[in-house]
């Protein structure tokens, strides 16, 4: 899947001028469709747009619908398929599962840097889910130091074209278990979430997620559903994502760069 594409441009460094290519990271619209209901009276529906970079985009409408309380295991979807018109992927739903369309306030066009537009209030945003478990192992602040430098070591497409968000899956010892990349810092954790899911591996309750960008309240949402019990962002948290990672005893770090960290809910997993 090509998430490249060259341009021309004119370059500038100081006074001079020359005249070379630039790779862009390709951004276009994905629509997702469901299939539900009884085998004899099937609805479909499109329920989100969004503007992604191509590619994974089966874990991006899996991670998405699960994030979103619509579904809550792997056995409930039956395939997942392009389109033939390219640029949409439909995902049929077990017959017997009951789809809450209410979920999914949000349908409509989605922009990639925002997985909240739409959403009509602060109920809508946030899923029923319990977050993480408590208790576990906690690590020390050595090892999230560590983190930001494996995660850029494996954004290839980033080091092209400084344009992409990514999200990183860890293990609690530091090993990067999977990474995506995309315009949408949204679409990214969609893609990392929904490839565990469609594996059987939900709940990640001993994960680490880290981002590349901020940690808004969707993305904080997402890891919560998913069971993760740490989410570290290179950028700074939102209110809403502080009091969310709050209520649900996510530990929640920003800033995680150049050897320093803060930490805004959770600190007990952290081994001070």
């Amino acid at each position: 899947m090509n998430t490249l594409m060259p341009t021309p441009i004119v370059r500038i460094v100081g006074d001079a001028e020359s005249v070379c290519h630039d790779q862009l990271a390709i951004e276009e619209p994905l629509a997702v469709g469901i299939a539900f209901g009884p085998i004899r009276e099937r609805r479909r529906e499109t329920i989100s747009i969004t503007m992604r970079t191509p590619g994974d985009d089966a874990d991006l409408a899996a991670g998405f619908l699960f994030a979103e309380g619509v579904i809550s295991e792997p056995r409930q979807i039956l395939e997942i398929r392009p389109h033939d018109a390219g640029n949409m992927v439909c995902i049929e739903l077990h017959p017997e599962l009951e789809v809450d369309l209410s979920r999914l306030d949000r349908r409509g066009y989605t922009t990639s840097s925002c997985g909240v537009c739409g959403k009509t209030s602060i109920d809508a945003i946030e899923s029923n889910c319990d977050g993480p478990r408590s208790g576990g192992r906690s690590i020390p602040p050595s090892l999230i130091h560590s983190l930001p430098a494996r995660l850029h070591d494996v954004q290839t497409t980033f080091k092209q074209t400084g344009g992409l968000h990514a999200a990183a899956l860890f293990d609690m010892d530091g090993n990067l278990l999977g990474v995506r990349e995309d315009v949408g810092r949204h679409n990214a954790v969609d893609k990392l979430i929904g490839a565990e899911f469609r594996a059987g591996r939900v709940p990640l309750d001993d994960r680490i997620i880290l981002v590349s960008g901020r940690a808004g309240f969707e993305l904080v949402q997402k890891a919560a559903v998913a069971g993760v019990p740490i989410f570290a962002a290179v950028g700074a948290p939102t209110s809403l994502a502080v009091e969310l990672a709050r209520r649900l005893s996510v530990t929640l770090l920003g800033f995680v760069r150049d050897g320093r960290f803060n930490i805004y809910s959770g600190a007990e997993r952290i081994a001070l």
